[in-house]
């Protein structure tokens, strides 16, 4: 089938079988056409939390996926690509949180989005990289255990008056942007506003004129009266910057890349999984429970 029969056929099962498609930054720019919501993994996490469909298809790689269940057990949630995983993620294990609670028995756990169920239902409370910051700064603890991504982590740090304890994971992608490069790009283009993720070294960020999740990508370009951008962060993020502001201009850092389990993701993957109501993500109840409370807090704090 070409791209628009699969896209019409995913449409008309949509309706058929009341099922709400969210859909990632980082997919594929043909995903995003049939996307209900698409944005960071915050906006996702909200809609999620309050959909009347029956069945979430979500276009994301797995923690988003339990995420989803997590806040709305009651809907059937799929994973086109039940391979899509987070490597960052799997830096950081339940039993590794319950031996930092007591190295750090003073501590608050803050946990990253993207941890799995277990680690969020060791948490504390969860944040995105669009609200860690209030997120620690809500916090009444004065040390702060945060996982697992360590650039994010002292980006936090910079932001607050508490002692931030980062774990030792990394995103691949950000973390080699490499802030050489970066920084002979601005010479050649010097009128460009440079959008970093917080996920980025800091030596990256500390060159950018904005710091921001991919969802702030798109409202700081929107809202910018420059016309040129160049974009520290997966390499997806461009397509959804020109699609959403065909009149400017987006350039990637040349150590830019791609994040593998996102691209999994494909058009015939979301028909397939809407055809046959598979592969379906769930948590184990007791997981979930717990999981949900670190999650709920974090959407009370951000509201």
């Amino acid at each position: 089938m070409k791209n628009q029969e699969l896209k019409d056929e995913i449409s008309k099962l949509k309706k058929e079988m009341n099922a709400v498609i969210l859909v990632h930054n980082y997919q594929r720019p043909e995903i995003y056409d049939i996307a209900d919501y698409i944005g960071d993994s915050y906006d996702l996490s909200v809609q999620a939390s309050k959909t009347n469909a029956d069945i979430i298809v979500f276009c994301g790689v797995r923690f988003m996926a339990e995420t989803a269940y997590i806040l709305n057990s009651e809907k059937k949630v799929l994973l086109p690509a039940k391979e899509s995983g987070c490597p960052m993620a799997d830096t950081v294990t339940a039993q590794d949180l319950i031996d930092l609670r007591k190295q750090y028995p003073d501590a608050a756990i803050v946990s990253y989005m993207n941890t799995t169920a277990e680690v969020k239902a060791e948490s504390d409370v969860i944040c995105t990289s669009s609200n860690a910051i209030k997120i620690v700064n809500s916090l009444p603890h004065k040390r702060v255990v945060f996982v697992p991504d360590r650039n994010l982590a002292i980006y936090v740090a910079e932001h607050t008056a508490k002692e931030v304890i980062p774990w030792n994971g990394f995103c691949y992608v950000h973390d080699k942007l490499s802030h050489e490069e970066l920084a002979k790009v601005k010479q050649v283009m010097g009128n460009a506003k440079v959008i970093a993720h917080p996920e980025c070294r800091k030596e990256f960020r500390d060159l950018a004129d904005h710091v921001c999740s991919t969802s702030g990508m798109v409202t700081y370009a929107k809202r910018s009266e420059s016309q040129e951008f160049i974009i520290g962060t997966e390499s997806g993020m461009l397509e959804m910057l020109k699609r959403e502001l065909p009149d400017k201009k987006f350039y990637p850092v040349p150590s830019g890349g791609t994040c593998a389990g996102m691209k999994r993701n494909t058009i015939e993957k979301v028909l397939q999984a809407l055809t046959s109501e598979a592969p379906v993500v769930t948590v184990p109840g007791d997981i979930r429970v717990k999981a949900k409370k670190a999650l709920d807090r974090m959407i009370q704090v951000t509201k």
